[in-house]
């Protein structure tokens, strides 16, 4: 399928629909000690789709619901280990891709769900691929958005210094809480602080981490990443920078793009902001080279997050188009 520029842009607000509450909530006990705090909403007879959020660390919320029109979707959202609503809290303990690709696996089984449509933006892109690629008899399509794709050329862009070119001001204040003889390695550097023993420390070096990445998320941003509460920043920089300190658990830098015959048969949709600064297009670009069944569609003006407007709405119509299918 081609690639096309999306027909959206900023000045469209999407007309999302409304909040609804979940008709089923519950924590399901998961590997390890770890339990799962999942939701769903919309119709018990309708198309399934399960909603992976972005991180790792990250959590779901409510406004993820009303991407899918609750006549037509049964959607399936969840809080991945240790953050959200999930237990242990901020807990790295057996929390790998593997084990939340397994996670995915065994509420699909819970819930009695053949097949479902899978939507992912930022790290909820990564696994849904990784997910797909694992279980591909199990996945009916693919919504991505301001795709990630864990490779060592990604994470250097975001914590050696790529993204800090275009948000200098922000860089210097994320960077230089590290002693100049250790920025060569910044995530390592955090890694350190974040889950060292001085818990006043942990919190600082948590809230940073988290602030860096909230200043880039959306295109129009004032250069401040807001202050994230402390719970928070503590689950989604030690969740975060454990994974990435892992290379995303992956047996090879490039794995998921190498897998790609793996799901090429897979339709699939690829959302991607023109000016995304957290995940640079080129990737989405080179995803999309990789899988024949996808359809990239570009948005300008437009950065990573998905409340952008533009990004939003496309969003939306993949959702309401596929649900005439339904």
């Amino acid at each position: 399928m081609p690639e096309q520029a999306s027909p959206f842009s900023a000045a469209v607000r999407p007309n999302l629909h409304p909040p609804r509450e979940p008709f089923d909530t519950a924590m399901m006990d998961m590997t390890h000690g770890h339990q799962l705090y999942v939701e769903q909403s919309g119709k018990l007879t309708g198309k399934p789709v399960v909603v992976l959020h972005g991180g790792p660390g990250g959590g779901c919320s409510p406004s993820m619901r009303r991407y899918f029109d609750p006549s037509v979707y049964r959607a399936v959202l969840f809080d991945q280990r240790g953050c959200g609503r999930s237990t242990p809290f901020a807990d790295t303990d057996h929390n790998t891709t593997w084990d939340l690709v397994a996670d995915i696996e065994r509420i699909r089984e819970r819930l009695n769900i053949d097949k479902w449509i899978v939507f992912g933006g930022s790290w909820g892109a990564t696994l849904a691929l990784v997910y797909a690629q694992t279980h591909p008899d199990r996945v009916e399509h693919l919504v991505l958005r301001g795709v990630f794709t864990m490779t060592k050329s990604e994470l250097d862009w975001f914590y050696q210094g790529g993204a800090g070119q275009f948000w200098p001001e922000a860089w210097h204040e994320f960077s230089t809480l590290v002693p100049s003889a250790e920025r060569g390695d910044m995530i390592e550097a955090y890694r350190r602080r974040i889950f060292g023993a001085d818990n006043k420390q942990a919190e600082v070096f948590s809230q940073a981490w988290t602030r860096w990445e909230n200043t880039l998320a959306v295109l129009n941003s004032s250069g401040r990443g807001g202050a994230p509460s402390p719970r928070y920043a503590k689950a989604f920089a030690r969740i975060e920078n454990h994974y990435f300190s892992n290379a995303g658990f992956l047996e090879t830098d490039g794995q998921i793009l190498r897998d790609m015959p793996k799901i090429a048969h897979i339709p699939g949709d690829i959302v991607q902001g023109r000016y995304d600064m957290i995940c640079p297009p080129h990737t989405a670009h080179r995803l999309h080279k990789a899988w024949p069944a996808s359809k990239l569609r570009m948005v300008t003006p437009a950065g990573h997050a998905m409340s952008e407007p533009g990004i939003a709405a496309e969003l939306l119509t993949i959702m309401n188009d596929l649900a005439k299918g339904a």
